[in-house]
């Protein structure tokens, strides 16, 4: 017996309800960053229930599921899940909808652990099949700084010496389900926080020659950025920077004392992203400073870039072709939003794919919004491809 298309085909059909099962669960009991008690211990039970070895305590929810291969060889291959919700309202009218006020599983978390977790059924079943090991590690924190896997790393959960490679799946409301996507290289942007305090002199409006209007330091600071991007930046490696947050706690005749923007930097060239960085402070405390005012300017460095290993992509993307057929795999285009399974790519070869979800019936469920689902039907796609790519690559590793 050998891993072929069918053979995967066979055992994602068995484990299929099971999936959904877990799925569901997870939807209905999502958690917060950092939070996920319960969504861990339910991981735990379920891979003690179908014996697969594990080591926890990452992170306090961090786990690393581990199944060793019969055949001879010393590779190790890795897959990826996180496991935190967002603080969203749930609108969804559907009989496994989230059951905690606010707390909402808006970006397929829950998806992607479900997936895990199938593919894991998947490899148990085929050790006969493998020699090495393959390793899944479910992390908390995605979607707040500093990251949960920037902390799984810091924790050792990569272990000693470290894998070969990882694979991590996000879904994708905007490809039909069935289809998948991948891009070598360069796929999505570093995410940096900016947090900004212009200090001025406030008073009375109609008064302003008595004033350092910070309002209009504030207004001046948020133009001159952009020539960070637009002058500064390589041309080739895209970058934005947007002011999304502007607080002025004034009146029509109150001028404030200060005034607070809180913006997103983001690119893909890390060299130059650092550089930005102190370019933009100097910018800033230069134009406010010349005109009467100080600045508190707070750049958090968030996400790196997510960078695909060329090699490891286009097998991954090879194999993907021979699984589902060419016509159900597309090249993606590069994307400003941000993830932090990018600190994975920065330690070892990763490849980080999309997963179709979008519903049959046209309809369009974003994500981070309170009505975010999928056509379950993506589970059967999304089991079956990853257990077939991580089996598949383990037998490569010598």
């Amino acid at each position: 017996m050998s891993i072929t298309k069918g053979y995967i085909e066979e055992l994602t059909a068995r484990f299929l309800p099971e999936i959904i099962r877990v799925r569901h669960h997870l939807h209905q009991h999502p958690e917060l960053s950092f939070k996920e008690y319960k969504t861990a211990e339910f991981i735990r039970s379920f891979l003690r229930e179908h014996e697969i070895s594990f080591t926890d305590g990452y992170v306090e929810t961090g786990i690393v599921a581990s199944i060793k291969g019969e055949l001879p060889g010393n590779g190790t291959f890795m897959l990826r899940a996180d496991i935190d919700a967002l603080p969203i309202q749930e609108e969804n009218q559907i009989p496994y909808a989230s059951r905690h006020e606010g707390v909402m599983h808006a970006c397929g978390h829950d998806v992607h652990t479900a997936n895990v977790l199938g593919a894991l059924l998947i490899i148990q079943q085929s050790k006969h099949l493998f020699g090495g090991t393959v390793k899944a590690i479910f992390q908390p924190g995605e979607e707040v700084l500093p990251g949960g896997a920037k902390l799984m790393i810091e924790a050792g959960a990569l272990g000693s010496p470290l894998p070969d490679s990882i694979l991590g799946q996000h879904v994708y409301p905007d490809l039909p389900v069935g289809k998948v996507g991948f891009r070598p290289g360069a796929y999505m942007a570093s995410a940096d926080e900016l947090h900004i305090t212009v200090k001025g002199k406030g008073g009375h409006a109609a008064l302003p020659d008595r004033l350092k209007d910070p309002v209009l330091m504030a207004a001046h600071l948020i133009v001159a950025l952009q020539q960070v991007v637009s002058r500064q930046n390589n041309p080739k490696m895209p970058s934005v920077l947007s002011i999304g947050k502007v607080e002025a706690k004034g009146a029509t005749n109150v001028i404030p004392n200060e005034v607070k923007l809180e913006g997103t930097f983001r690119t893909f060239d890390e060299k130059w992203r650092f550089e930005a960085h102190e370019n933009m402070k100097a910018l800033a405390a230069g134009l406010v400073e010349g005109m009467g005012g100080k600045v508190d300017f707070d750049l958090r460095v968030g996400y790196p870039s997510v960078f695909n290993h060329p090699e490891l992509t286009e097998r991954m993307k090879a194999r993907a072709i021979a699984y589902l057929g060419e016509e159900n795999v597309i090249d993606l285009d590069m994307r400003m939003t941000a993830e932090d399974f990018s600190y994975y790519t920065h330690h070892l070869p990763g490849c980080f794919y999309r997963l179709g979800t979008a519903a049959s019936d046209g309809s369009y469920r974003g994500l981070h919004t309170s009505t975010f689902d999928i056509d379950e039907n993506a589970l059967k796609t999304g089991v079956g491809l990853m257990a077939f790519l991580a089996l598949t690559e383990i037998n490569t590793v010598k």
